[in-house]
């Protein structure tokens, strides 16, 4: 079985409040260029570089941007502490928002009001989308999809050696 992680990395024309300061959304159309011209991005867990779970230029991490806002399909190695604890933690719910790193290009700025000003981002340079427990901008998301059984041969040895293992059969 392939288990694939997809959902929404950010999404579009939806304000959340930023330290308490101000207010943030993001334009659609914010990410294009950076998806034109930064052919590697990476997927990893709660921003943390030593825990990489896909990029984009090994064919594990899809990104497009539609008209919610950035769209993924990770594909985690489920023989990675990473990998299972991304596969597990989005399984059971734990983990199920995103958030991503990034540069602003260009931004704009309007008046509160009454409330915090706000910030809407126009152009990114994303540098990694990141699963989390706790995402910035709450309407992210992220779940497990499994896909049929996988008969290649490394995942039926990987299944018969686990078989075995349970059983208490040496691996010779």
């Amino acid at each position: 079985m392939t288990e694939k992680i997809s959902g929404y990395a950010a999404t579009f024309s939806a304000p959340t409040v930023i330290a308490g300061e101000f207010r943030e959304q993001l334009a659609p159309g914010c990410f294009a260029r950076t998806l034109k011209e930064n052919p590697d991005v990476l997927a990893i867990l709660d921003h943390d570089f030593g825990r990489i779970l896909g990029r984009t230029t090994a064919g594990t991490l899809e990104l497009k941007e539609d008209r919610i806002g950035l769209w993924f399909s990770l594909l985690p190695d489920p023989t990675t502490p990473s990998g299972q604890e991304a596969i597990g933690t989005v399984r059971r719910g734990d983990v199920k928002g995103c958030s991503f790193s990034f540069r602003v290009r260009a931004e704009r700025w309007e008046d509160g009001g009454d409330r915090l000003p706000l910030r809407i981002l126009e152009d990114v340079d994303l540098y990694e989308v990141t699963l989390t427990a706790v995402p910035a901008y709450p309407t992210t998301t992220a779940s497990l999809c499994v896909e049929g059984p996988d008969t290649t041969a490394s995942a039926l040895r990987v299944r018969a050696e686990a078989a075995m293992k349970a059983r208490g059969i040496p691996l010779v």
